[in-house]
């Protein structure tokens, strides 16, 4: 009996020793996010070019505190020191610049209205940034600031020191605004129209500033310079109010606000998502909310660092595109459309660039937020209603900006994973078969620029004047590629599906087999001359040939059979890590910021910081020499990506880099969307659950150290490809992997 107890106790131990060894999963992960990340950015070098967006995920208005110029892209710079003020943003990235925007900026002396006096300095350790909430200190006013966001509204909470003339400059900035004073009402109204393009000639952003504290005084300006006496509105050029009132020490002074981009109406219906909550319950609301999306994926089995890095890059990921649309008041969806000018009704969502996201962000919302992307791509199909094109690029309509007509991969992706509603797909598909045949006559990166040449001869020459030709050439061959997939999951005619069949071979054209990478073809068929793989631009878009080479997402097996097999195909990818960071920039003129990023790393060629070479890491598993793609997807994780200031290696681009982490955190990565096919690397976390929507989960474990794996089994059973599929995965899974001694 006595030898029976022990061994019940040794059995018992045993079994608690196995679940303490079960790794402790994130808990609360919004307080794990630092929106600081990637802030450390100018314009000559990029770790990020981020700003600390305080925001819900997807939402239709950010704020962030601005310390550059009004109209400076860098809104906000780690390297500054002061505030000047606290804007409503809509900014996708600092090269597309903002719009519908407006700054808020508490004052100790209501007299300081313009943007320099107005200014005070900081600290960051004053400085609280999460998703959530944002805090800090403005020591040239004594004033403690405070803000929490809903989708379309947020709350300022404002703590004053005593002063007779406290108040707040409420600035709509140049380029055409309006400002309106309710005093009975303790609030402000008006609209921006200050834009960076994108938009129609009636574009407004209309506003609505609510106070918990009477407005005892206020002044109306035309420009910082000029007050106005009388009245209780102005428009013209540029419109702003200050508000003054006297102060206590320790004063708490509540200010809510709203805007909408269909009318002053809808910004006080708009207001409601606050109206009736406390600072603190909204804080509260936004934490939850915030916790919800970033808790569909947890982790543990790391550092603190690297939980860090994950939840900062996930609440990145889950940014943008953000919504355009709101909520009318039947309750149902409407949204102004930057690409007629008109009241609309139904989902639309807008800041992203399709050349960047096409590639992680959308395949990451597929698997994990589909009902998300279901209004996407519902909002897509009403762009296609609105207008002749989908956008390439669009903020808040079309901009003009790189290359390709990644539309195709985006819509082909969640069609093929049956997440766009069926009564849309006839008409994604007619759209994105227009722009094959045709480019807009404004903005040239929509549509295809050059498909005269491409659908006639199968590229775009080199010397007929149209910049970065090989790059277009490598883009349309894989969108086509994703058309194909939809033609034939639509049940096209045969005519119709060889057509795009051949045109996906379109990339063959431009590969040089005599440098086993692609080079500029010219209109008589012979390649450009003369010839270097360093030379960024020219033929390719923000890289070089040792970077587009590898544009081939659709035929891997195809790539490495014209460098003359895989041994070969090997040789090249090591290449990119052996040749110096050497570069030729003499199609710009200066060093790009993304030379110098590429530079840096210290990976020879690789520039990781740009997103056309960021699935090259993973094209090994094609060589069969997968041990090399986890080497480098773990060296990349560990040393190019941080939760610091400078966590980025380069431009974060809408999510996109942040996706590339995600999903190279949990194991695997979509090389080619639109194939239902990840890529397997090596998993950074020893578990990893991803809670699926449809309420399956998808859990990941790793056993060892790594990088290196030895074995993977799927439920329990060996799994012997280096490859995963996206209808296996999304039913739930459980992968079970053992990296190598």
């Amino acid at each position: 009996m006595k030898r029976l107890l022990i061994a019940a106790l040794l059995l018992a131990g045993c079994a608690a020793k196995q679940e303490a060894e079960e790794p402790q999963m994130v808990s609360d992960p919004a307080d794990y996010v630092s929106t600081l990340t990637g802030t450390l950015s100018h314009h000559a070098f990029s770790t990020g070019n981020t700003y600390p967006a305080v925001a819900l995920p997807w939402g239709m208005n950010f704020w962030t505190p601005q310390n550059g110029k009004m109209g400076d892209g860098w809104a906000y710079r780690y390297d500054h020191n002061w505030i000047r003020g606290f804007k409503q943003t809509h900014q996708p990235s600092p090269w597309i610049n903002d719009y519908g925007q407006f700054v808020i900026m508490p004052v100790r002396d209501a007299s300081y209205v313009d943007e320099n006096s107005r200014a005070s300095y900081f600290s960051h350790k004053s400085e609280t940034a999460r998703p959530y909430y944002y805090q800090v200190y403005l020591a040239d006013h004594d004033i403690n600031v405070e803000l929490t966001p809903t989708e379309r509204a947020a709350a300022f909470r404002f703590t004053y020191p005593q002063s007779e003339t406290s108040g707040i400059v409420i600035d709509a900035l140049d380029k055409g605004s309006y400002i309106k004073v309710l005093r009975e009402e303790n609030a402000i109204v008006g609209y921006t129209t200050k834009n960076s393009g994108g938009v129609p000639e009636n574009f407004r952003n209309w506003f609505v500033i609510k106070f918990d504290k009477p407005i005892e005084g206020y002044t109306l300006w035309a420009g910082p310079e000029m007050s106005l006496t009388g009245g209780v509105e102005y428009e013209g050029e540029h419109a702003l109010v200050s508000v003054s009132f006297a102060t206590e020490r320790g004063e708490v002074v509540n200010l809510q606000t709203a805007s909408s981009f269909i009318s002053l109406e809808q910004a006080w219906r708009n207001l409601e998502e606050a109206e009736g909550s406390s600072f603190d319950e909204l804080k509260a609301a936004a934490k939850d909310r915030w916790n919800e999306i970033l808790g569909r994926i947890e982790v543990g089995g790391g550092t603190e660092d690297q939980y860090r890095t994950f939840y900062s890059c996930l609440y990145r990921a889950t940014l943008f595109p953000r919504k355009f649309y709101e909520i009318g008041a039947d309750g149902k969806p409407v949204h102004y459309s930057p690409y007629n000018g008109q009241i609309c009704d139904g989902y639309l969502y807008t800041d992203t660039g399709f050349w960047d996201t096409f590639r992680a962000l959308f395949p990451l919302l597929n698997l994990v937020y589909p009902s998300v992307n279901a209004e996407i791509q519902q909002g897509l199909a009403n762009i296609a209603r609105e207008n002749e094109f989908l956008p390439e690029w669009a903020s808040p309509g079309h901009r003009g900006c790189m290359v390709g007509n990644n539309s195709a991969s985006v819509v082909a992706d969640a069609i093929l994973k049956e997440i766009t509603p069926k009564e849309d797909w006839q008409t994604l598909y007619d759209c994105i078969v227009y722009g094959t045949e045709h480019v807009h006559p404004e903005v040239s990166s929509t549509g295809r620029l050059g498909h005269e040449y491409y659908n006639t001869l199968g590229y775009i020459p080199y010397n007929v004047g149209i910049h970065e030709s090989v790059a277009r050439t490598l883009e349309y061959a894989y969108n086509d590629w994703c058309i194909l997939q939809l033609a034939k999951k639509l049940d096209r005619p045969a005519e119709e599906i060889a057509k795009w069949e051949a045109r996906s071979n379109n990339w063959k054209n431009v590969f040089d087999p005599s440098h086993n990478l692609m080079r500029g073809r010219n209109l008589d068929g012979s390649f450009q001359e003369p010839f270097s793989p360093y030379k960024w631009g020219g033929a390719f878009t923000e890289g070089n040939a040792w970077h587009y080479t590898w544009s081939v997402f659709h035929d891997v097996d195809g790539l490495a059979e014209a460098m003359g097999g895989k041994e070969v195909f090997a040789q090249m990818l090591d290449s990119v890590f052996v040749v110096p960071p050497i570069y030729d920039d003499s199609y710009y003129g200066y060093r790009i910021h993304e030379i110098t990023e590429m530079q840096v790393a210290n990976m020879g060629n690789y520039a990781h910081g740009n997103q056309p070479a960021q699935h090259m890491i993973y094209l090994y598993n094609w060589a069969g020499q997968p041990q090399k793609t986890q080497k480098w997807v773990r060296e990349v994780m560990d040393r190019l990506y941080s939760c610091a200031p400078d966590g980025y290696c380069g431009d974060e681009d809408n999510g996109q880099t942040s996706a590339w982490y995600v999903f190279s955190a949990l194991g695997f990565y979509p090389v080619c969307p639109g194939s239902g096919e990840y890529a397997v690397g090596s998993p950074l976390f020893e578990k990893a659950v991803v809670h699926l929507e449809n309420g399956k989960t998808l859990e990941i474990k790793a056993e060892g150290k790594g990088p290196y794996i030895d074995r993977i089994e799927i439920d329990s059973k060996a799994h012997t490809s280096w490859f995963f599929n996206h209808d296996a995965l999304k039913d739930g899974a459980e992968i079970n992997i053992t990296f190598a001694l």
